[in-house]
C-alpha cells in the first residue's frame, strides 16, 4: 500500500491516516487508491470493530482533490472520470461500513475532504478546525456524498450556503451547527479524544451498530422503515451480544460486548 495513507491496527480499532501532510492530505491518485484499498480491508476484517480517519501533520484533515495533479486531467477526455473512479467508491465503502467510524479532524477540511468527514459517524475536532466545501469556488458541484450528508446534518438552508458561498464554518459554529460530535479545548487534544471515542465504540455490540447506521442512512417512508426496523431487530436478536447483555441486565452485571 502507497505510504500516501498508512494503516495502523490497535486492538479492534483500524486507523486510517491520509499521510500527504506537505500536501494538506490533498487527494493525488495514489492516495485515493490507497484509501479505497484500507477501506476494502477493514470492510472485511472481523477484527475491526471501529475506524479511525486521520490526517498527518496537524494543519489539515484533508484539503480534497489535488488540484496540482488535476490540472493534468482536464487535458483528458472526461477531467471527472476520478469522481466515479476513485471518490463514489470510498464514499461507498464509508456510507456503508458496518462499523462505526470516527474522523479526527483536525486542521482545515475543505471538498472532498469535509465530504469525507461527513461521511464519519463521529467528528472531534480542535479550536483550528474549520470546514469549506471548496467545490463552486472552481466551477464544480459537490462530490464524495456531500449533497447527501451534509443537508442531513445541518439542514438544507446552511447546506446551500456552505456549498453555493463557499461559506468557511470554523469550530465553535461547526460543534453547534452539528459538523462536530465534540469540540475539545486544544487542536493537540483531537487525535487523542477521537481514539478513545473509537476504543470505547471498538468495545460495544458491533452488530447492533451497523445495523443501527444502516437504520439512520435508510430512505423510505413510515412502514418502509417499520419493516427495516423489524428485521434489524430479528437480525441482533440472534446474536451472542444480544443474550449476554440481557443476561448481564437481569444479574445486575455490567455488559461484554465480543462484536458477535
Amino acid at each position: 500500500m502507497s505510504d500516501a495513507v498508512l494503516v495502523e491496527r490497535d486492538g479492534a480499532v483500524t486507523t486510517i491516516t491520509l499521510n500527504r501532510p506537505k500536501a494538506f492530505n490533498a487527494l493525488d491518485r495514489a492516495a485515493k487508491e490507497a484509501l479505497l484499498a484500507a477501506l476494502t480491508e477493514v470492510d472485511s476484517d472481523e477484527a475491526c470493530r471501529a475506524v479511525l480517519l486521520a490526517g498527518a501533520g496537524g494543519r489539515a484533515f484533508c484539503v480534497g482533490q489535488d488540484l496540482r495533479e488535476h490540472v493534468h486531467n482536464l487535458e483528458g477526455d472526461d477531467p471527472l472520470a476520478t469522481v466515479r473512479e476513485h471518490y463514489n467508491p470510498i464514499a461507498r465503502l464509508l456510507f456503508g461500513l458496518g462499523k462505526p467510524v470516527v474522523a479526527a479532524v483536525r486542521g482545515a477540511a475543505a471538498g472532498a475532504g469535509a465530504s469525507l468527514a461527513f461521511l464519519a459517524d463521529f467528528r472531534v475536532g480542535g479550536p483550528g478546525t474549520s470546514f469549506t466545501m471548496a467545490f463552486a469556488g472552481i466551477g464544480l458541484a459537490a462530490d464524495t456524498g456531500a449533497s447527501y450528508t451534509l443537508p442531513r446534518l445541518v439542514g438544507h438552508a446552511k447546506a446551500t450556503e456552505m456549498l453555493l458561498l463557499n461559506t468557511k464554518v470554523g469550530a465553535e459554529e461547526a460543534a453547534r451547527i452539528g459538523l462536530l460530535t465534540e469540540l475539545v479545548e486544544t487542536d493537540e487534544q483531537v487525535d487523542r479524544r477521537a481514539r478513545d471515542l473509537a476504543a470505547q465504540l471498538a468495545e460495544g455490540p458491533t452488530v447492533a451498530y451497523g445495523r443501527i447506521k444502516r437504520q439512520l442512512r435508510l430512505d423510505g417512508d413510515f412502514p418502509t422503515m417499520l419493516d427495516d426496523e423489524a428485521a434489524a431487530q430479528s437480525d441482533c436478536g440472534f446474536t451472542v451480544d444480544h443474550a449476554g447483555a440481557v443476561d448481564a441486565f437481569v444479574n445486575k452485571r455490567k455488559p461484554e460486548f465480543g462484536g458477535r
